[in-house]
């Protein structure tokens, strides 16, 4: 058992990390003053707020540490079927492995809290007929929904809800096909409303970023890129969307969305760590060169680990994260060990 200070979320707070059995858990509580300190501060698995989980190894989700990944564009049934993975895979793996007949009762509430990555995810990407990404040879079958009506829209928000998605994402991008009339975007988002789900949008193209945040979407799949903003446009995107970052994956060309993320975070809005997992050779795990790109934009200390959004570390199905002390980079997170405890 240790002493340890904890990021909650918002800040840092003081608990105790004890061993439960072959878990070890955080409870958020003062220690005694006896009690030793762990070396290090704790944190729970990152969250990449935007990723592709059919355009990479998902499997190695489970030796990361991100706690949580959103997936923004997949066939709806198969990104399902990996979260449903994420959640059982490793408890029927216990079970086997002990071989010991039919589980008790407190055995089976105790594998409920076992640790996976979180995934969540939007669906299909939602575009107008031959709108991006249909012609993309990278999307997979089933991984975009051409819309031609208002009928057809509302269908296909049911059609995502019902598969299990925690948002709705639309494609708005005006350099590569049609996009979406004024209208019917505010169909798509009215019929996301109806079901209690945010909406993302990938705007991309010159006014794109102001129409779709004019129009009613939550968040930006992507900081924007396709031109610098006005302060007065910033000022309004920091009032009404988040934006998830995904600077990294411009490379060179990262100095417009770099710059539009410093400002856009100076008047107050919310920047969310997201790489874009699977656009290139993106490590399925904490990405050092989307932290990089985000300290390049003046996010770094508490705001930069809000943007990475942790989870709960007292939650017992966290992943727990160990740091060498507060202002540590957060790529230097490890998982914690009984070794750990025992030092």
């Amino acid at each position: 058992m240790r002493a340890a200070a904890f990021f909650d979320g918002e800040g840092w707070r003081e608990g105790v990390v004890a061993l439960a059995g072959e878990r070890m858990l955080l409870r958020g509580e003062p220690a005694a003053s006896d009690l030793p300190r762990l070396d290090g501060v704790i944190v729970g698995g990152f969250t990449d707020h935007h990723v592709h989980l059919q355009l990479v190894e998902h499997e190695r989700l489970a030796g990361s540490r991100l706690g949580r990944v959103v997936d923004l564009g997949a066939n709806p049934g198969v990104v399902a079927s990996y979260a449903r993975a994420a959640r059982v895979g490793p408890l029927r793996s216990r079970g086997d492995r002990d071989g010991d007949g039919p589980r008790s009762s407190s055995e089976e509430r105790s594998d409920e809290t076992e640790r996976a990555t979180r995934i969540e995810y939007a669906g299909a990407f939602l575009t107008p007929v031959g709108g991006y990404p249909s012609d993309r040879s990278w999307a997979p079958p089933g991984s975009f929904r051409e819309i031609a009506d208002a009928e057809q829209a509302s269908a296909v928000v049911a059609e995502m809800a019902d598969a299990g998605a925690t948002r709705i994402k639309v494609a708005s991008n005006s350099t590569a096909g049609p996009v979406f009339s004024d209208e019917s975007f505010r169909t798509i988002v009215d019929a996301a409303s109806a079901r209690g789900l945010p909406v993302v949008a990938h705007a991309e193209g010159v006014g794109e970023a102001q129409r779709v945040a004019r129009l009613g979407v939550d968040a930006l799949a992507h900081a924007p890129f396709s031109e610098r903003l006005t302060d007065d446009e910033i000022a309004e995107q920091a009032a009404s969307v988040s934006w998830i970052s995904t600077l990294a994956i411009h490379g060179d060309l990262r100095a417009i969305p770099v710059d539009n993320v410093r400002r856009f975070r100076a008047a107050g809005g919310t920047v969310l760590y997201g790489t874009d997992m699977g656009n290139g050779p993106t490590p399925v795990d904490v990405n050092a060169l989307e932290v990089a790109a985000l300290r390049e934009a003046g996010i770094d200390g508490i705001p930069l680990l809000r943007a990475l959004a942790p989870v709960d570390p007292r939650d017992p199905a966290s992943v727990l994260l160990v740091l060498p002390h507060p202002d540590a980079d957060p790529t230097l997170a490890r998982p914690l060990t009984t070794a750990d405890l025992e030092a």
